[in-house]
């Protein structure tokens, strides 16, 4: 009986990190700017995702 040939499997590339929720791996993530005694929104400002610290990696992956 005739020996069976394989092929060895290529290494395939290393799978991408999973991203963060929710900065959905940008590593930024947008705060509401409120102002005033009544407290009303003005804006927006760009902080670090606490979630990932900035990787924008899922840290439970």
């Amino acid at each position: 009986m005739a020996t069976k040939r394989t092929t060895p499997k290529k290494a395939s590339a290393p799978d991408e990190p999973v991203k963060c929720r929710p900065c959905g791996g940008t590593g930024t993530v947008a705060a509401t700017v409120r102002v005033g005694r009544k407290r009303r929104p003005v804006g927006q400002q760009d902080g670090l995702c606490l979630n990932c610290f900035g990787t924008g990696a899922d840290p439970e992956s």
